[in-house]
């Protein structure tokens, strides 16, 4: 039986999720690694799990891009945000736990076969590409006073590698401490996840990927110039600094968008570039994204084209409170106060639910790369109650735009947003 408890409390799991790029001097555009990919083997649980976490990143993006159809930009990190919820629905039951599933599409697994999925995932992203660097860390901060189940502190350890540490939350240095973690593992790109630390909160789960990578082929600087971008009924937003070279890339067509595959490293991870036709508007673009969609274009691709490439250079800072999102998922269970919810696999004592999911992110894209950042904030609380003038095809990014940064091999999806605005 559950007691009553009469002061909330909230735990707070944080996700933060960094990509950086690497700037090297060179604006050539040479290959910066001639050799290609390099295959990751997963097995077949790992598989279905990357499959139903892409099934999940394009449902939340969809409807993130749905519920702020007034931003003009906006960028997540569904690997950020699948990571937070998998850490979380490991302390869920009974229904609770079932609203995780179909949200996040995990029917059919059992939990050891998520959390060693994941694992397999995570090691394997660390590793696969020598020229990108790539660093994920996980940690549990909660009260020194509140009791939470082994069980759940150990699960994460063992399968996320998390660093548990007990705190008292009431000394000021705490939120020093836990903002001083976050800055190490983002190499100061993100500096802090909490402002205060309240008297019922009592735990912070965060996790925190670092990812440096330059561009395979590099723009040159001296070609980058100003040039117009337009809104998706032709006017003109603003000059932008426009980056450009023509290349041999992967490239196809449709009659939605045409779209490019920009690759870093050796090759294993890329961005592509979903530009869409004059005709088709970017939302209608969103809509038609799935995972389904998304295996059928990257087929699509073709391996040896010649394109001249114009591509904004951007910096944009996006923030989103995702409760409103995962309720329309069907997670709202999950965060109902009155005792529906059901996290007694973190404390059977008290009544839990998630008080807040907050997500933010920031990316800038160069000549030379890409650096971006994401953080994810769960809080739980307890109750008691066209073609150029030669050969080549010339893709110009000089309207709005979706983009995907992702692992090739395995499909992995980290990062995905829409820019309507370059600034």
């Amino acid at each position: 039986m559950k007691t009553p408890f009469r002061s909330k409390t909230v735990i707070i799991l944080s996700s933060v999720i960094l990509a950086a790029a690497i700037f090297i001097a060179s604006c050539e555009k040479d290959p910066v690694s001639p050799a290609g990919p390099k295959q990751i083997n997963l097995d077949q649980k790992s598989l279905l799990l990357l499959k139903t976490s892409n099934d999940f990143a394009f449902d939340i993006f969809k409807t993130t891009n749905l519920l702020e159809e007034d931003e003009d930009n906006l960028m997540i990190s569904p690997l950020s945000i699948s990571l937070a919820l998998a850490m979380t629905y490991n302390g869920a039951e009974g229904d609770t736990k079932k609203a995780f599933e179909e949200v996040m599409h995990l029917t059919g697994l059992s939990l050891e076969e998520i959390n060693q999925s994941y694992q397999l995932l995570i090691n394997a992203l660390l590793s696969v590409d020598p020229k990108v660097i790539m660093e994920i860390g996980n940690s549990i901060w909660y009260r020194d006073n509140f009791p939470v189940k082994e069980d759940f502190l150990n699960v994460n350890k063992t399968f996320y590698d998390a660093k548990v540490n007990r705190l008292d939350f009431t000394d000021p240095a705490s939120v020093g401490i836990i903002n001083g973690w976050v800055a190490e593992k983002t190499h100061d790109k993100i500096d802090k996840i909490i402002e205060q630390i309240d008297p019922e909160n009592i735990m912070f789960l965060i996790n925190a990927i670092y990812f440096k990578a330059t561009w395979k082929y590099q723009f040159n600087k001296e070609e980058t110039k100003e040039e117009a971008f337009y809104d998706q009924e032709g006017n003109i937003i603003n000059n932008v600094q426009t980056m450009s070279f023509k290349e041999n890339i992967k490239y196809t067509s449709n009659q939605l968008f045409s779209a490019v595959d920009l690759p870093y490293g050796q090759g294993n991870f890329s961005m592509a570039i979903l530009l869409p036709n004059y005709n088709v508007s970017l939302d209608s673009l969103v809509s038609a994204m799935n995972q389904d969609a998304w295996d059928n274009w990257n087929a699509d691709f073709s391996d040896e084209t010649a394109v001249n490439i114009f591509l904004p250079k951007f910096k944009i800072e996006y923030k989103k409170e995702l409760i409103p999102d995962l309720t329309q998922l069907g997670m709202g269970i999950a965060f109902d106060s009155k005792g529906a919810a059901d996290f007694s696999k973190i404390n059977s004592d008290v009544d839990l639910y998630i008080s807040s999911v907050k997500h933010k992110t920031f990316i800038e894209l160069d000549e030379e790369g890409t650096e971006a950042a994401a953080v994810t904030s769960v809080t739980i609380g307890v109750t008691s109650a066209g073609g150029g003038g030669d050969n080549s095809i010339e893709f110009r990014a000089n309207h709005p735009f979706v983009y995907i940064i992702k692992e090739n091999t395995t499909g992995a999806i980290m990062f995905m947003g829409k820019v309507e605005n370059p600034e």
